[in-house]
């Protein structure tokens, strides 16, 4: 089942996309919606074509044929220039956090703000200062390099850094992958919380995870991609009685 959204309500929508590598196809046909203002979370097993997926959205990555529309806009019709400043619209909280080593964790939400934007430095500091607060960060760990933060940390740094622009999606790659169980809840609770604060601007949360037990308890919708194919796409408390017998192999590994 795929799910069907009113246009107004819809952040990003997929067309027949499909991607093939020589005579590898990896997506095959896709196409949904991700609704807006909404955490959406898309779930499969390695090698369903999720990374893939995401590069496309982010205009990483070309088409075979099909495509993807974000905010109303076709992201394959714009030029190179187009397509960076277009990419604004989207903050993305990296698999390992992908700060930089060699900067504080100031210094890593700052540099989006002094790369795209003519804020001055007091600015700059007023606006870092909010981010890394809102995430979490003490006044203390702001000038440690991300060598001296736990895991956990450098994760709040990393989606402080990707909220500085003020984004209207959020792009989650496999965010739990490797911590501790309770660094994982702390992650999934500081992504609920972050769709919640920016709500009212209409933040969008996509999520591309394996983890079941997180998307459930978290997210408003989940869809499964197996062999590049979306095979179900349902509000949360349905997904977990899909009939699909790849989604419950899938939930009760």
């Amino acid at each position: 089942m795929v799910l069907e959204f009113r246009d107004d309500d819809v952040a990003i929508s997929v067309k027949n996309l499909t991607k093939a590598f020589d005579n590898h196809i990896i997506l095959s046909g896709l196409n949904f919606d991700i609704p807006k203002n909404k955490i959406t979370t898309i779930l499969g097993f390695s090698g369903a074509g999720k990374s893939t997926l995401l590069k496309h959205l982010l205009g990483l990555l070309r088409p075979t044929s099909g495509t993807v529309h974000v905010l109303g806009k076709n992201i394959f019709e714009f030029g190179p220039m187009e397509l960076r400043e277009f990419r604004r619209n989207f903050g993305m909280l990296f698999q390992y956090a992908a700060l930089f080593d060699s900067f504080t964790a100031f210094e890593n939400v700052a540099f989006p703000l002094r790369e795209f934007t003519d804020f001055d430095e007091a600015q700059i500091t007023k606006t870092v200062s909010e981010l890394l607060k809102a995430t979490g960060i003490k006044d203390e760990a702001f000038h440690r390099l991300p060598g001296q933060l736990s895991g956990g940390m450098r994760k709040r740094v990393g989606l402080a850094r990707a909220l500085a622009l003020g984004p209207r999606i959020m792009l989650y790659d496999e965010p739990t992958t490797g911590l501790d169980p309770i660094t994982t809840k702390m992650v999934n609770d500081l992504i609920v919380s972050t769709a919640k604060y920016h709500r009212e601007r209409g933040l969008t949360s996509l999520i591309i995870s394996h983890d079941v037990k997180a998307s459930l308890a978290i997210s408003d919708f989940v869809a499964f991609l197996d062999r590049g194919r979306i095979v179900e796409f349902l509000p949360a408390k349905e997904f977990i009685r899909s009939t699909n017998p790849l989604v419950q192999e899938f939930i009760n590994l």
